[in-house]
């Protein structure tokens, strides 16, 4: 176990109360809550990821317009995006043409899902709104199909789509390790962020849409500073 994992695994046992040992990678270790022993595995999302851009986190949009271009963009794709798979998006707002820059955006996702080997990210201005998208294969049964982010012109999208795409391979990852794993207790997933405390947002914002493994009960975000947050379960 690294000094991070080290350092995650002992914020956890102090913020619940518990003891803890080291795992048998996977998983990554164990806390003992209310005599109950669970194996927590521990996902990071690498300092180089953030540092690339998020100079003072994104600024997304979330008014109504953005609410209802991203959710119908779901629902339009939700049967053609294969379970696995996870379309990520990244918008400037404001969207003036929501109808047809979704219709058109539509029809530019099937067409790089109907051609995997060919095209697996797009960058491309669409009625004004410059839009990138990225296809991300091998995650989970239930991952999101659709994760989108409506941003402010002088957000880095590539910040967004970067972190994204690191903690889906990562949490996948995690869940792979799942099959040879003879424990059959309850298990917990540890996303720990290695940015500057400034970055914190960024991860919450990306980890929001997500929706997480079946198998872990609980997942909880470890900060810089050794705060842990709740995010599902």
């Amino acid at each position: 176990m690294g000094k991070l994992e080290r350092a995650a695994i002992e914020a956890i046992a102090n913020h619940f109360s518990a003891t803890w040992d080291e795992g048998d990678e996977p998983p990554d270790s164990y806390v003992v809550v209310g005599g109950q022993r669970i194996a927590v595995d521990i996902a990071t999302a690498g300092p180089r990821i953030v540092k690339q851009g998020a100079r003072a986190g994104p600024r997304l949009r979330f008014d109504r317009v953005a609410l209802r271009f991203v959710n119908g963009l779901r629902g339009a794709l939700h049967e053609a995006v294969p379970d696995g798979t996870t379309v990520v998006l990244t918008v400037t707002a404001p969207i003036r043409l929501p109808a047809k820059t979704a219709a058109a955006l539509v029809e530019e996702i099937r067409s790089s899902l109907a051609h995997r080997s060919l095209q697996s990210e797009f960058s491309h201005a669409i009625h004004g709104n410059q839009i990138r998208f990225r296809l991300l294969h091998d995650g989970w049964r239930e991952a999101s199909k659709l994760i989108g982010f409506v941003h402010n012109p002088d957000s880095d999208a590539d910040a967004l789509l970067a972190l994204t795409e690191a903690l889906i391979e990562r949490i996948a990852a995690k869940v792979r390790e799942r099959a040879p794993m003879g424990f059959v207790g309850d298990r917990w997933l540890a996303i720990v962020g290695e940015g500057e405390p400034s970055h914190i947002e960024t991860y919450r914002q990306v980890c929001a849409p997500m929706s997480f493994p079946t198998e872990f009960k609980k997942v909880v975000m470890v900060l810089p500073d050794g705060r842990v947050e709740a995010l599902a379960g």
